[in-house]
């Protein structure tokens, strides 16, 4: 197909292979991606703007191998901003036409740090991957969740989830404020998660060493650090289906648990298109509540 040249907000993307087959499985092609992250757009720029970004690019689909792309590729248009954090220069998606242009180079998963490029020193929320390692899965990561929404709601503290768009939880504390270091929020994450693996030793673990995960809810406070990504709300996955990362209520999590409904928080790319037009952002106090963690005792 001849690429193509579309104007969004006044910027020129040029989109090239848009019938070319990214998920073999459901058909589900590039054109079907850009128009996905088009779409989102309004509610996951959001979540990227200000954040160095790391892509995940799958050129020839989902089963045809993929590499991250951390520096800003030469190629890059000239408006796309680019930010050096760490002495590494990567691309920044401040709006939609630097969205759509990563959409077109089949960066199918978006990485983002937990702080901002303009402060790296200052992670905006505290997270926590909760990670089930066989036969766990997802509904053993919705118990695990909620003991730990539990836990912070003890401490004052509110937070909100998403599906890691894979098998687990994504959950965030949001903090927003520049009195937090990334020290101090994974050493945060890593008391509340040897807590509940105190609680629950035969279900919930800290330890990463996989033959300690077998079986049990592996608490990820690791993703803390200054230097680790998360995938960025709303981002699709490499699964054989388009799945997304998405925001999910902590309700929804609850009632997949008591109805035994594994895929109860499994959404792809119309789903949560629909699920955004009826609810909004449901991680959008991931950016706006600003929250200080209690001194811990």
């Amino acid at each position: 197909m001849t690429p193509t040249d579309v104007t969004i907000d006044g910027r020129r993307v040029r989109l090239s292979n848009l019938d070319k087959v990214l998920y073999p499985e459901t058909g589900f092609t590039k054109a079907g991606i850009v128009d996905y992250y088009a779409r989102i757009g309004e509610v996951m720029v959001p979540h990227l703007r200000d954040r160095a970004v790391t892509m995940v690019r799958y050129p020839d689909g989902v089963e045809g191998g993929s590499f991250f792309e951390k520096r800003c590729p030469g190629h890059a248009p000239s408006w796309l901003r680019q930010a050096t954090v760490d002495d590494l220069t990567q691309c920044v998606v401040d709006d939609l036409p630097s969205l759509v242009w990563m959409a077109n180079m089949a960066a199918l998963e978006l990485h983002t740090l937990q702080a901002t490029a303009s402060h790296p020193d200052r992670p905006t929320a505290m997270v926590f991957d909760l990670d089930p390692g066989a036969p766990a899965g997802i509904l053993d990561c919705c118990r695990v969740g909620l003991e730990l929404r539990g836990l912070l709601d003890e401490l004052g503290l509110a937070s909100v989830v998403k599906t890691s768009g894979s098998k687990g939880l994504h959950l965030a504390v949001p903090l927003n404020t520049d009195v937090v270091t990334a020290d101090e929020t994974k050493s945060f994450a890593l008391a509340l998660g040897r807590l509940l693996g105190k609680r629950d030793p035969e279900r919930v673990t800290t330890i990463m060493k996989k033959e300690n995960r077998r079986g049990k809810v592996f608490v990820d406070w690791s993703q803390n650090d200054r230097h680790k990504t998360t995938v960025c709300a709303y981002s699709l996955r490499a699964r054989p289906r388009p799945i997304v990362s998405a925001p999910v209520t902590w309700d929804e999590v609850a009632a997949a648990l008591d109805a035994d409904d594994e895929d109860a928080l499994t959404f792809e790319t119309d789903d949560v298109l629909t699920r955004v037009e009826a609810d909004g952002d449901l991680y959008a106090d991931n950016l706006r509540l600003r929250q200080e963690l209690p001194a811990l005792r």
